[in-house]
C-alpha cells in the first residue's frame, strides 16, 4: 500500500529529535530495500515548527507515499502521553494549516501503529498514558500522514525511553503494515480531545478510525463531515459517534440529521463488538 516514508521532525523540537536519532539505528540502505522490495525510509529536518505548511518543502514531500511526523506534545495539565493523530483543522487555524481543511488520512495504517505504539509501551512498562487524540492543528499537505508525539514537558520529550518506544514503533509499522480489507472503516465523531472511547475502539474491535472530531468544535457543519471523509484514504463504511460525548440532544440529533440527509451510514460506539 505505502512503500516509501518520509519522517519528518523539526531541528527545534527536543522529541521529535530523541525520537529520530534513536529511530536513525533501524535505518536500512535504501539500496537494499529496494532490492528486496521493501517498505524504507528517509528523514527531512526542518528548521523551524513542522505544523506550519509554509515551513516545509512540498515537492519533496510529493516524492513519498507516506508522512509520519515526529513531535512533541504539549498539554496544560502536562500529563505524559505517547500519541497519536491525524493533522488538519475543524475551525480556526491558529496552529497551522487552513480553517476546515485537513490531511489526507488511513484508518489502516492509524489503527497499526497506535495498536503497535500501545503493544510496545506495555512491554517496556513506561509510565506513559497511551492515547488517540482528535485531529488538530497543521499542516495541510497532500499526502497521507500522521503525528505521532511525545508529551507534555521537556522531561518527557529528551525521556530516551520514551523516544525508542516511538522509533520503534515507526519502524516497525514501517516494515510491518499490510492493508487489511476486513476492516470497517469509519470517522468519529464526539467525546474529548484525548479520546477514550476510539482509543478502546482501535485496539480492541475490527473498526479502523482515520480523522476524529471532538465535542470541543461542535457545532460543525456537513461540509466537515464530508471533508473527513474525503480526505480518508480508505472508503468510509460509516461514521462513529461517541454518543455521550455529543452534548445536549438537540447536538446529537443535528449531527444524526446532517448524516442521513447526505446518506451517510452511522453507528454508536456502543453498537461495535469489542
Amino acid at each position: 500500500m505505502f512503500q516509501k516514508y518520509l519522517i519528518v521532525a523539526s531541528k527545534k523540537d527536543k522529541a521529535g529529535m530523541n525520537i529520530t536519532a534513536q529511530l536513525s539505528q533501524f535505518r536500512k540502505s535504501p539500496i537494499l530495500s529496494s532490492l528486496g522490495n521493501k517498505p524504507n525510509f528517509d528523514f527531512y529536518f526542518v528548521d523551524e515548527e513542522i505544523i506550519y505548511t509554509e515551513n516545509l518543502n512540498l515537492e519533496k514531500i510529493k516524492e513519498y507515499d507516506f508522512i509520519i511526523f515526529a513531535s512533541k506534545h504539549k498539554s496544560e495539565k502536562g500529563e505524559k502521553t505517547l500519541s497519536v493523530h491525524s493533522p488538519g483543522n475543524f475551525r480556526t487555524a491558529d496552529l497551522g494549516g487552513l480553517p476546515e481543511k485537513v490531511c489526507p488520512s488511513s484508518a489502516l495504517f492509524n489503527k497499526f501503529i497506535f495498536t503497535k505504539l500501545e503493544e510496545n509501551a506495555k512491554k517496556v512498562g513506561i509510565d506513559y498514558n497511551v492515547t488517540l487524540e482528535c485531529t488538530h492543528h497543521g499542516p495541510l499537505i497532500s499526502k497521507p500522514c500522521v503525528f505521532i508525539e511525545i508529551g507534555s514537558t521537556e522531561t518527557e520529550w529528551t525521556d530516551r525511553r520514551a523516544g525508542f518506544i516511538l522509533a520503534k514503533t515507526i519502524q516497525e509499522t514501517i516494515e510491518e503494515f499490510k492493508e487489511n480489507k476486513y476492516r470497517e472503516i469509519a470517522i468519529g465523531i464526539g467525546g474529548p480531545h484525548y479520546c477514550p472511547g476510539f482509543n478502546k475502539l482501535q485496539l480492541k474491535s475490527n473498526v479502523a478510525i482515520s480523522h476524529i472530531i471532538p465535542q470541543y468544535v461542535m457545532p460543525i457543519t456537513d461540509k466537515l463531515i464530508l471533508e473527513t471523509i474525503k480526505k480518508t484514504v480508505e472508503s468510509v463504511d460509516f461514521v462513529l459517534l461517541d454518543w455521550k460525548g455529543l452534548g445536549k440532544s438537540e447536538q446529537r440529533q443535528n449531527v444524526v440529521d446532517m448524516l442521513e440527509e447526505n446518506y451517510i451510514s452511522w453507528k454508536k460506539t456502543s453498537d461495535i463488538t469489542r
